[in-house]
Formats: C-alpha cells, sequence, structure tokens
C-alpha cells in the first residue's frame, strides 16, 4: 500500500513540476505578438504616425505620463501627441519582463528618449521606466494602459558617497 502511494505522490510530482516549467504555446505566441505589437507602438510614437497609434491604443487607454498627469482615454493622448508635447528625435525602449494572464498582458522595461520641439526636456537624454499594459480586444491586442516616469540620476556629491 505505501508502494503505491510513494508511486503516486511522485507521478503527481513530476506532472506539476513538468507541467510548471513549460508554457503553452497559445502563451508563447501571445508573448512574441505583444512584443512585435509593443514595438510597433514605439516606432509609431517616435514617427508621429497617428494612424498606426489609433490602431494600436484602445479607445480606453489610460496614461499616467511623465510629466506628471494623467491622459484619461486615446483622445486626451493623441491630442498630447498634436500638440508636440511627445515629439523627439530617438526612442529606445528595453523590455525586461513580459507576463500574459488570460486577455492581459504586462510589458515592463526601460526608455531613453531625445524629445525634441515644445516637448519637455528638449535636446535632453531622458531615461524612463516603463510598464505597458495590453488587453485583447476581440481578435486584437491593444495597449490599454501605461504608466512612464523619468529616473532622475543621483546629485554628484551623492554618487560620490558611495
Amino acid at each position: 500500500m505505501m508502494t503505491r502511494t510513494s508511486t503516486a505522490l511522485l507521478l503527481l510530482l513530476s506532472c506539476v513540476t513538468a507541467h510548471a516549467g513549460a508554457q503553452s504555446p497559445t502563451r508563447d505566441s501571445a508573448e512574441v505578438t505583444v512584443r512585435a505589437l509593443d514595438d510597433q507602438e514605439r516606432r509609431a510614437a517616435l514617427n508621429q504616425d497617428y494612424a498606426a497609434l489609433e490602431r494600436l491604443w484602445s479607445e480606453h487607454l489610460i496614461v499616467n505620463a511623465p510629466m506628471n498627469q494623467v491622459l484619461p482615454d486615446r483622445a486626451a493622448v493623441l491630442d498630447w501627441f498634436r500638440r508636440g508635447m511627445t515629439t523627439r528625435s530617438s526612442f529606445e525602449r528595453t523590455i525586461e519582463q513580459v507576463r500574459i494572464e488570460g486577455d492581459i498582458a504586462v510589458i515592463m522595461g526601460s526608455e531613453t528618449i531625445t524629445p525634441t520641439g515644445n516637448a519637455p526636456r528638449a535636446g535632453q537624454t531622458v531615461h524612463r521606466r516603463f510598464t505597458n499594459i495590453w488587453k485583447k480586444e476581440g481578435d486584437t491586442w491593444r495597449l490599454w494602459a501605461r504608466h512612464a516616469n523619468v529616473v532622475v540620476p543621483a546629485p554628484a556629491a551623492a554618487k560620490a558617497n558611495k
């Protein structure tokens, strides 16, 4: 009796371990898709491609912007873009983590931009941390929420004390 119980427990443990280590093909393909869409969104923002942004952004998009403002929907974010508040000569994004649960994908990482024109911090190299939340709407993933904040370098005196 003990041998059967031990064998059953070992079998169960090996199945659970194997399942925990494997990602489903659906999750893998969803990750490939949202990573590609996130890069399309980055390029569309850099190039001020409003048609692409409207396609990639949910109507319900909400953005906690680096300038300490919440933009409550896609129309407000597009208006921010059209007023020149987001023009930049470069925009790089490094994805550090992706998590997908059902119809939600969370992407986190860092960004480096060089704003131009009327954009805040124009001419500077700006480092930011970001979180992009993508939501599946029907058959399509769309950017649903975003938070980005500027990483302020430590003062020189604080760096010298380290």
